[in-house]
């Protein structure tokens, strides 16, 4: 049997929330959800099909092919069900391999002693079968395989992708509290954007919401910015169906003359950092950087785009009493700039955003490190049309 052209149960986890997202992407590329739930989705599929998966997707955190599911009641059990499984046909006899693990088993108190296992047993019966013992070690730069172990019940799993799909690989300076990059592909997902009319992102930080906009609206992928995954790193791997579907990506990039992106930011640093992300992700000449308060943005008239804010909230940066001054004045920029607009903000403090004195549309929930996060949308009317205003 062949994992590379043979179906499995394949689970593509994401970060809390961000499944519906993820869900959307996977039917786009023609795979069909089997199951989907709180951090992720399941389908079937090959080892093939994980590589296309792994370079395409935005919202994703791993992408994982799995190989066996048993029952364990405790770590010895987890080495004799891996020890008899043929690893010798999957992992290279002098490559380099590492373990990682999710456990929540009333005889385990340190997932790393799970690891420990899983490794000795794959150790051992590569030294069986092939007189050579594997590398291995945390960093997860060769292949990687992943166990899950809830109760009795465990599936071991090659993790196709190894270091996380969620950081997509350009952003080299990440400013203050940046926003994850998955996250940011996922709330500009949420939105109405048409990813022709202006998306506009005052308050841009190092610049990760309007980069990613950029990207989506020019349909270039993660996989265009990353060259090491961990299926690179298997027995059998044919390089010619990577260097297939980077053709594919690199084929299906857009031209979008006249896009206008404009991202804004007070801060001079923020400012050079967030170009010198764009850079990296090639799509420097995309946006139109400057440095001022948020209320001198430029708002295309008659554009009738988008205009998203991640502005402080509290909980990390910022003194909440001077942040709803803050808010205020975004309610105030909306009103009086953004007219015709779609408004987003993503904050994660509700009594924050009943400052901004509008009334969303929608309060679409999001999440991100520990904090509850809403991204607000609001219809911003153009001339006479009244405003709605945020009941206090």
């Amino acid at each position: 049997m062949s994992v590379y052209t043979t179906k499995a149960p394949v689970t593509i986890t994401c970060n809390k929330r961000l499944a519906l997202y993820l869900e959307m992407e996977i039917k786009e590329l023609g795979f069909e959800p089997e199951e989907t739930f709180v951090t992720g989705v399941r389908i079937n599929a090959t080892i093939n099909d994980c590589i296309r998966l792994n370079l395409n997707l935005r919202c994703a955190s791993q992408v994982l092919y799995s190989l066996k599911q048993f029952e364990a009641n405790n770590a010895d059990d987890i080495y004799r069900n891996l020890a008899n499984f043929p690893w010798e046909t999957l992992l290279p006899e002098n490559g380099y391999f590492s373990v990682t693990s999710n456990v929540l088993n009333p005889t385990i108190n340190n997932n790393m002693f799970a690891n420990l296992r899983v490794k000795d047993a794959i150790v051992d019966r590569m030294r069986e079968k092939t007189g050579a013992r594997p590398s291995t070690g945390s960093e997860l730069s060769g292949a990687v395989i992943h166990l899950f172990w809830k109760n009795e019940s465990a599936e071991v799993f090659i993790d196709t992708s190894g270091d996380s799909l969620a950081r997509h690989g350009y952003r080299k300076i990440p400013g203050r509290a940046p926003m994850l990059e998955a996250l940011a592909a996922a709330t500009i997902l949420a939105t109405r954007w048409d990813k022709v009319s202006p998306f506009v992102n005052p308050m841009c930080g190092s610049g990760t919401v309007a980069i990613e906009a950029a990207l989506i609206a020019t349909n270039q992928r993660p996989g265009l910015f990353r060259l090491n995954y961990a299926f690179m790193h298997l027995t059998g791997y044919n390089e010619n169906v990577y260097l297939d579907e980077m053709e594919s990506l690199n084929k299906h990039v857009k031209e979008m003359p006249g896009l206008r992106i404009i991202a804004t930011d007070y801060s001079d640093m923020a400012i050079a950092n967030a170009r010198k992300n764009a850079v990296a992700a090639g799509v420097a000449d995309l946006i139109e950087f400057s440095v001022c308060d948020f209320e001198a943005t430029e708002v295309p008239a008659g554009g009738k785009g988008v205009m998203f804010m991640n502005p402080e909230y509290g909980e990390r940066l910022g003194n909440e009493t001077e942040l709803e001054t803050t808010y205020s004045r975004i309610g105030d920029f909306m009103k009086k700039k953004c007219g015709g607009y779609w408004g987003y903000i993503f904050t994660g403090n509700p009594d924050l955003a009943k400052k901004i004195g509008l009334k969303a549309k929608r309060k679409i929930e999001f999440y991100t490190s520990i904090i509850d996060c809403r991204l607000l949308e609001f219809e911003l009317y153009e001339g006479s049309r009244r405003m709605v205003r945020e009941e206090n």
